[in-house]
């Protein structure tokens, strides 16, 4: 059974890292997106960021995803981060056509704002949401301290993100920035990620979850349960949430996922997580 009543997916699906542990063992490149969308539901569109598809590829990824799945692309940097924000009119609109082929694949187009992008630049902001086309939903993500400031510039956040029922990313990096090690992967996830507050407070219909920690599923344990936590209230008030799990060594990420799916089951009403392609694999293996 498909996963239902929340998105729930990992940041890529182009992973090579991935084959005899998510992937077949014979599993290609070509192969990725349908085999991971087997069993998630959701994904993080981060690669448009940086560089955006050609339409050929665009229609593939529609035709390689079953219904009800949803990308969650990632504005390009151009928008939101060289321009931030200040004449990109036309490349939104570009950037929006783009993925028109596959609009009943679209999940909530992800705003990322840069750390410098400030509470002073706030108009900005209001001039994007007032542009954006309604038939889609969005979610911003904010990491200047000002907008975390329990105050004024907060609450004016706050307030136009729901007046336009759109969702205030929570990327809640807190066990990644509270552990101690060696471990490569871990240093340089600490540098990368921001260490930002966490709010639970939701200001659209799709909250919006990316959640970073340790690689070791257990070792995120805690947090995971908070999350589900959560997130099965969300479910509960009628909410459709959207829930990614990171790792600092992105092989990881997969394992992560299935722990707090297993934990929200516990919570409420949900088909099981589906097989992964390689447990299939070994299963068809079983019966010669």
């Amino acid at each position: 059974m498909a996963i239902t009543k929340y998105h729930l997916g990992c940041t890529v699906w182009s992973l090579k890292d991935w084959i005899g542990t998510f992937y077949r063992d014979d599993a290609k490149q070509k192969e990725f997106l349908r085999q991971y969308a087997s069993v998630f539901n959701s994904v993080e569109g981060n690669t448009t960021f940086y560089h955006l598809p050609d339409l050929e590829t665009v229609r593939k990824w529609g035709k390689q995803t079953p219904e009800g799945f949803k990308f969650c692309f990632k504005f390009h940097r151009s928008i939101t981060h060289q321009k931030r924000l200040h004449g990109v009119e036309e490349d939104v609109r570009n950037f929006i056509d783009l993925f028109e082929p596959i609009e009943d694949r679209l999940g909530p187009y992800h705003i990322q704002l840069p750390p410098q992008f400030s509470p002073d630049e706030i108009g900005k902001l209001e001039n994007l949401l007032a542009m954006l086309p309604s038939a889609f939903s969005y979610a911003v993500e904010v990491r200047h301290p000002g907008f975390f400031d329990h105050g004024r510039q907060e609450r004016h956040l706050n307030r136009l993100l729901k007046s336009y029922n759109i969702d205030r990313v929570v990327f809640d990096t807190r066990k990644l920035h509270a552990m101690k090690s060696d471990e490569k992967s871990i240093r340089e996830a600490q540098k990368k990620k921001p260490k930002v507050p966490v709010r639970f407070e939701t200001t659209g219909s799709r909250p919006f979850v990316r959640f970073v920690g340790a690689n070791d599923p257990i070792n995120n344990e805690p947090y995971l349960k908070e999350w589900a936590i959560i997130v099965a209230d969300w479910i509960k008030e009628g909410l459709h949430p959207y829930v990614f799990t990171h790792a600092p060594d992105p092989a990881r990420q997969p394992p992560i996922a299935r722990r707090f799916h297993q934990l929200l089951a516990e919570l409420i009403d949900i088909d099981p997580m589906p097989a992964w392609p390689v447990e299939k694999q070994d299963k068809q293996l079983g019966l010669f």
